[in-house]
């Protein structure tokens, strides 16, 4: 006869318990002091264009900036947000509408903030996930999808623009072997994941189960699932691509608050290049993405003094908007943990029943 199930033993209950508010809380102060350090660096920085004699001209070239131009640059800002929680829901796509957006918000303020970036708003974005018991392996599955997808938009469109300009299509700058190298490196690396499951799965064969062996194997299906949604007729592929262009066009809108826009290609090629230094863990990436940019559009011709301006208003407007956008809706899943989700059906069960809606709609009317 078998043994009748046992109850779960309450100190289990409560140790479980115990150890999500511990990292509710612990999240909670992580995004806090990154905030406060990026206020602190802030600061800092108004400090030195205020005492700086050299910088006197980036203080006015930002005190004369077009309002309406800075106006559209913080909608555009929202625009981009918007974009990452569509193409959230994509990705998660069961997910409840509401509560995959306060994810997808959640994890853009701690990807502006946090000193870890991506890593960080990807962290969060799991933790958010497994903690209301989304299986952790499809969690990280799904992340990696997330990533890899917004990642391929970033490189595809670094490539565009860097051929666009060496064949002509483009105007920018003279300075052609930085969009050559970023044109050979783009291209390598989408060659590169485009053969990855193949490469992938090989090294699988040749293994024993184990962790080595679920690691190739969960690679191979994240980058093949990346490929069905970029090839795929899903109206959702704006959310990522919208993600990242109105990114950039808060800094287009910056540069036009200036009175001057440089070549687009330009604009494109200094941004994907510039974004590079994300991996440097400095809260806000705070000087080290501004230095970047502003560098890289010197190199290209840019004027130093309205390329500073352009890019410390982006860097402002790119951080804040989605920083306490997302910490509002991360206080809002925090003040709600605990409470149990209802998953939507599959896509392809959600086409169903609203064709089935329609159909019947229509025989009522007619």
């Amino acid at each position: 006869m078998s043994e009748p199930p046992t109850e779960p033993e309450p100190h289990a209950e409560n140790g479980s318990a115990e150890a999500a508010t511990r990292n509710t809380a612990k999240a909670s102060r992580n995004l806090r002091n990154a905030l406060i350090s990026v206020v602190l660096l802030l600061v800092l920085v108004v400090g030195l264009l205020l005492a700086v004699p050299g910088l006197h001209g980036v203080g006015h070239a930002i005190t004369h900036m077009s309002m309406a131009w800075l106006v559209g640059a913080v909608l555009l800002e929202v625009a981009s947000c918007l974009g990452y929680v569509l193409a959230f829901l994509q990705v998660f796509d069961r997910a409840p509408l509401r509560f995959g957006a306060r994810v997808a918000l959640a994890e853009q303020a701690f990807g502006a903030a946090v000193a870890i970036g991506g890593a960080g708003s990807a962290a969060i974005g799991s933790w958010l996930l497994v903690e209301r018991g989304a299986p952790v392996v499809r969690v990280v599955e799904r992340s990696a999808v997330l990533f890899l997808l917004t990642s391929a938009i970033n490189v595809i469109t670094a490539v565009l623009a860097s051929v666009g300009l060496l064949v002509g299509l483009l105007p920018g700058t003279h300075r052609t072997y930085l969009a050559i190298i970023t044109a050979v490196v783009g291209t390598a690396v989408f060659i590169f994941f485009l053969t990855l499951p193949k490469f992938a799965d090989r090294l699988a064969e040749r293994r024993e189960p184990g962790k080595v062996r679920t690691f190739l194997t969960e690679t191979s299906v994240s980058v093949r699932e990346t490929e069905r949604l970029l090839l795929s007729r899903d109206w959702r592929i704006i959310g990522a691509v919208a993600f990242l262009w109105c990114d950039i066009g808060v800094l287009i809108a910056c540069f036009a608050a200036t009175g001057h826009v440089p070549p687009l290609s330009t604009i494109v090629i200094a941004y994907q290049l510039g974004y590079l230094v994300n991996i440097i863990p400095i809260p806000g990436s705070i000087g080290v993405l501004d230095g970047s940019l502003v560098g890289l559009f010197v190199l290209m011709g840019v004027n130093a003094t309205r390329a500073t301006a352009a890019t410390l208003v982006y860097h402002a407007i790119a951080l804040w908007v989605p920083a306490s956008w997302g910490t509002v809706a991360f206080l809002v899943l925090r003040r709600s943990r605990g409470e149990p989700i209802t998953l939507r059906p599959p896509r392809a069960e959600r086409l169903r029943l609203r064709a089935l809606a329609r159909k019947r709609s229509t025989g009522e009317e007619t």
